[in-house]
């Protein structure tokens, strides 16, 4: 039972006080100057008062409140380290039981660290956890926190609260746990394809470990060396770029007997690749409609740095004409085709025949650059077909295709061939869809025979009019028409003349994006994504092999021809290695070198100044008989909140009112028989 007083006025206290003020002020006039009956009219004046203040005695039944204790458990990926998540669940179990004994305590279970965002995993955030477990419940009737960790926490305040509710850590893991990891001190963003970049690294391992350690240097997945690092030290290293576009970096040591985990034996950088600018060498046999169609092209394209000759004037021809005005600049050709043809990514012969402009052995050279891996390209007009025709030079061994001699003229529309609508340089070209395709006729195709590689392009009666092809370690193309520049002019609406030639002449130059057999992974979130490309029907599924070792099985579903794509839902944060016939692919789900597993060793450290500041505690889990666990006290106010085997959590005073009895002091038949006495009493004694 709770009792009170509380005044019910019958008047408004402005009228009280006009009331009682005038009457109380003759009272203790008549006292002061003692007239007698002054004390029975201060009496009954105070008698009147309260009949008209009207005190009531409240007795109030409440209902106590219970504190709110929150019990925050680290469902972290280092929490799957060795017996932690075993010695957490056991933790959980048994605080749990503990606190059902006590009723004045509500408790709150709240797991942390399996966000599914993958940012949200890359560290241990507990506090914002216990935050938001306490969002609704005032400071009074916050009774404490329990933290269930290894102790790795990322989000500790820097400023500890002195007078919050206790907080005390449960630390799971070994006192004695030892670990080695390795880590990029150092790693650009960028690289030059091809040239070196700096990096720095270095290998840390836990106590007192010294020495030296073997240390594997690996490039999408390909091992490049094994350098030799000394253990603490900030070591030097120097990569090549390999490809454009991302590359994964990756260093790795071997684990040592004990180690608790060998996740941070590896250390991954993400390098985007930056090709210099290509070299293109174009030889414009001579004028025609469509020369500037792969001139403009090029120029275009701020990566192409472009050399352009044009045959304006054939050596044979003689007019007259004095020497230095036969040609605005003298044709280089042995600083083009011998000195320097290796500097060239591409070259391409445009409506090029031989007339003695290159000498017949440069044709060799040509020849031989390609099979050293360098690219050509020959754009065919009737020339192709001639009696001047470059396939009659010692180029022919490197062209994929042999002229008829027939040349024909007629209205066709382009189309592509099966393996054209799965290669990547033609494959969803825009317009090739419908029958006929959505862009304008040609109205020229070279005859060939013998083709090699693969026709991608056809024109009528299925004669090839696009082949692309592979010489030793590098590539040809051959078109077979000079009529693109009809999709250039916009003839009959045109075509798609800019996506098919830049895809041609980036293909000749191994653009990875182009490869007709390529396996990508890529992370979006903690979903790995895998695409391949081929020229297959079924390419079957991808293995996926995770960064806990646990291998996985991905179908890949058909997007479009010779395209397949598949995903999978993933837990772990860390390099993936996804492999689909002889090819393999690297993806990273997560950001990189992510703190939770930058250091995965169990610690009280990290939390023990905001435990203490709070009067909490913390203390290891691991005992000699399995999971040890404090006993529960609660305590009140600023009372001690932790001893060697017990840990306190506060109690609150906080209630809630569920009823109100009232029993007024000065109403009914006794006030008024109080009143009327005080009265009686004060005009007897004025009668005597």
């Amino acid at each position: 039972m709770n009792w009170s007083i509380a005044f019910e006025p019958l008047l408004s206290w402005p009228w009280l006080a006009a009331v009682l003020v005038p009457v109380a002020l003759l009272a203790l006039a008549g006292l002061w100057l003692r007239r007698r009956g002054a004390l029975l009219r201060l009496a009954a004046l105070a008698a009147l008062a309260l009949a008209l203040v009207n005190p009531v005695l409240l007795d109030e039944e409440r209902e106590p409140l219970k504190s709110v204790v929150a019990l925050v458990v680290d469902r972290s990926q280092s929490q799957d380290i060795g017996e932690r998540t075993s010695q957490a669940d056991q933790a959980l179990a048994g605080m749990q039981e503990r606190l059902a004994r006590f009723r004045q305590f509500e408790v709150r279970v709240v797991e942390a660290g399996r966000a599914d965002a993958a940012d949200d995993r890359t560290q241990t955030r507990l506090f914002g956890s216990l935050d938001s477990a306490f969002r609704d419940v005032p400071a009074s009737r916050i009774g404490g926190a329990v933290m269930i960790t290894d102790g790795q926490v990322h989000d500790v305040p820097a400023q500890a609260d002195a007078g919050a509710a206790p907080l005390h850590a449960l630390i799971t893991g070994d006192e004695n746990e030892i670990d080695r990891r390795i880590r990029f001190e150092n790693a650009p963003r960028f690289g030059i394809v091809g040239k070196p970049i700096d990096m720095t690294y270095r290998v840390i391992a836990t106590g007192d470990q010294r020495g030296t350690v073997d240390v594997r240097v690996s490039v999408n997945g390909q091992q490049v060396s094994v350098e030799r690092a000394e253990i603490g030290r900030e070591m030097q290293l120097q990569l090549t770029i390999p490809n454009a576009g991302r590359n994964i970096a990756e260093l790795a040591i071997d684990p040592v007997p004990g180690e608790i985990t060998d996740t941070n034996n590896r250390a991954i950088a993400l390098l985007d690749g930056i090709r210099e600018n290509l070299r293109v060498l174009l030889v414009s046999g001579e004028p025609h409609a469509g020369e500037r169609s792969w001139r403009n092209l090029l120029k275009s394209d701020a990566s192409v740095d472009l050399v352009h000759f044009t045959i304006l004037r054939p050596p044979e021809k003689q007019d007259g004409t004095p020497i230095n005005e036969l040609s605005l600049i003298a044709f280089p050709t042995r600083e083009l085709f011998v000195e320097k043809i290796d500097d060239f990514d591409l070259i391409i012969f445009d409506r090029y025949q031989h007339r003695d402009v290159l000498p017949i052995l440069y044709y060799d050279y040509i020849a031989e650059y390609v099979e050293k891996g360098g690219a050509l390209l020959i754009a065919a007009g009737p020339e192709y077909a001639g009696e001047s025709s470059i396939a009659r030079t010692p180029l022919m061994s490197t062209l994929p295709a042999l002229p008829t001699g027939d040349v024909l003229e007629e209205a066709f529309y382009p189309r592509l061939t099966e393996t054209g609508k799965r290669h990547p340089v033609t494959r969803g070209l825009e317009g090739s869809a419908f029958e006929p395709p959505h862009w304008s006729r040609w109205f020229r195709l070279i005859g060939i025979e013998q083709p090699e590689g693969m026709a991608v392009m056809k024109g009528p009666d299925e004669r090839p009019l696009l082949l692309l092809d592979r010489k030793g370690e590098g590539r040809v193309g051959m078109f077979l028409s000079d009529q693109g520049w009809l999709w250039a002019r916009g003839f009959e609406g045109g075509g798609p003349h800019v996506a098919l030639y830049r895809r041609i002449a980036h293909w000749l130059m191994k653009e990875p994006e182009l490869e007709e057999e390529r396996l990508t992974a890529d992370g979006r979130g903690m979903v790995l994504d895998i695409r391949r490309q081929t020229m297959s029907d079924d390419p079957g599924p991808a293995q996926v092999i995770t960064p806990s070792g646990r291998a996985i099985s991905v179908p890949l579903t058909p997007a479009e021809p010779g395209l397949f794509l598949g995903s999978v839902e993933t837990s772990e944060i860390g390099l993936y290695q996804v492999g689909n016939g002889n090819l393999s692919a690297l993806a990273h789900i997560g950001p990189v070198n992510a703190p939770e597993f930058a250091d995965t060793v169990s610690t009280e450290e990290v939390l023990r100044p905001a435990a203490e500041a709070s009067g909490g505690s913390v203390r290891r889990l691991a005992g000699l008989t399995g999971v040890s666990l404090p006993a529960i006290v609660p305590v009140r106010g600023q009372a001690a909140a932790a001893g060697r085997d017990w840990i306190g959590l506060r109690t609150t005073d906080d209630s809630v009112l569920k009823s109100v009895s009232r029993v007024p002091l000065f109403g009914g038949f006794f006030g008024l028989a109080l009143l009327l006495l005080a009265l009686g009493s004060m005009w007897y004694r004025e009668g005597r």
